[in-house]
């Protein structure tokens, strides 16, 4: 059992409201701890199905019961008779009843010593699943559940040996009743980007799907948009069951409803897939704005505003967690790169591989020149052109 924490939890308010804002929430210890987390997850799926085996903790269990009883809420608030066909207002009997529960939900996932964290995270998990007003869901409700498991291994209540299972059981768990949720109450996809962008609800299972096809012996990127290719292997991987799920919600040509898609078929590798999927998802999570979606909207204590590393700027995507996930501690040298070296020491630390670095093989503080280090943050804002003519260059 960790020891208990000393830490003052306080409520997440949004931090993001301006576009002068996005220079501080690029240079926040939540940025880099998000990111870390994100690309750490990414690199702990490649190359494995959903069915595979792996250690499923008491943590995993009871976030898989939480869930379940989120599932169970939707068959006792079915939808009601309207003359609007899309935004069933019995999803906010639905969630009301979560907004009330939240709180009671978390704490019975975490353990007693950690009781004063439940307000704050149970935040993030009332911002996963929709907003009630408008009835809509998308990418920034998705990164709100990515958040809220964040904050879990950050106050060490998930553990680094939990990383297969919070991908392959907790959030694809997830998926499935969020996808009831939008089936059931007939949800608006949230600053949907249309043809343009990726898909209407989701991203982070495309980047973590393609990282469990990397290196696969049969399936490539062009067999993704065969029907029956997606039929026969959507169960053992995320990003063939995403597409399955767009096909069933869609009608008409893949190319047309699916434009981005459509083109990253055309993507010779999983490997760059993967690539580009996470410096679109970088240039979204860093954006203001409609193309800003795809970011935690809500800062807390566990995901601070306050500048990273004593303001110095670590490298990108590389977090600021402590190998165990446990009791946070704040590294005054930068740290090695959790994805590619994680049992390194930041002075034998791998050179960080995974694209995204703004520094050196070695990881001192040598950033790029600005124009190279922001040319994918500024770019999506300043330049409204296709997602995908922006990342040819790093797909092809």
């Amino acid at each position: 059992m960790a020891p208990p924490i000393q830490q003052n939890f306080m409520i997440p308010r949004k931090e993001i409201n301006i576009v002068s804002d996005m220079g501080k929430w690029k240079r926040s210890q939540a940025y880099a701890d998000y990111m870390g987390f994100i690309l750490t997850l990414n690199e702990g799926v490649r190359g494995k199905k959903l069915t595979c085996d792996y250690k499923v903790s008491e943590p995993i269990e009871k976030l898989v019961a939480l869930l379940n009883t989120l599932d169970r809420w939707i068959d006792e608030t079915p939808p009601v008779d309207q003359p609007s066909r899309f935004g069933n207002k019995a999803f906010r009997t639905w969630y009301a009843k979560l907004d009330q529960e939240a709180e009671n939900l978390v704490a019975a996932v975490i353990p007693k010593h950690l009781a004063g964290a439940a307000p704050e995270v149970a935040v993030y998990l009332k911002e996963a699943v929709g907003n009630s007003t408008r009835i809509d869901y998308g990418t920034g409700h998705e990164a709100a559940f990515a958040a809220f498991l964040c904050c879990l291994c950050k106050i060490g209540v998930l553990r680094v040996d939990d990383q297969m299972a919070i991908v392959f059981k907790v959030f694809n768990r997830y998926l499935e009743v969020m996808r009831k949720l939008q089936k059931t109450y007939r949800m608006e996809p949230a600053g949907s980007q249309g043809v343009w962008g990726l898909d209407d609800f989701q991203f982070l299972p495309f980047i973590w799907g393609s990282s469990q096809l990397i290196d696969h012996p049969n399936l490539e990127p062009r067999h993704f948009v065969d029907e029956k290719v997606v039929n026969e292997n959507h169960k053992d991987f995320m990003f063939l069951e995403c597409i399955l799920f767009i096909t069933e919600m869609k009608t008409g040509p893949f190319a047309e409803h699916s434009n981005q898609l459509w083109n990253i078929s055309a993507v010779p590798s999983w490997s760059k897939v993967n690539q580009g999927l996470i410096r679109m998802y970088k240039a979204e999570v860093s954006a203001m704005g409609r193309g800003g979606l795809a970011r935690p909207r809500l800062l807390g204590s566990s995901l601070p505003r306050a500048p990273r590393c004593g303001g110095s700027v670590t490298p990108s995507g590389c977090s600021l967690l402590n190998v165990a996930w446990g009791p946070l501690v704040v590294q005054k040298e930068a740290p090695a790169c959790p994805v590619f070296a994680p049992k390194t020491s930041p002075q034998t630390a791998l050179p960080c591989r995974h694209g995204l670095c703004r520094f050196s093989s070695s990881h001192s503080a040598r950033p790029r020149p600005p124009n190279e280090a922001q040319h994918l943050d500024t770019l999506t804002f300043l330049v409204p052109t296709p997602l995908f003519s922006q990342l040819e260059e790093a797909w092809f």
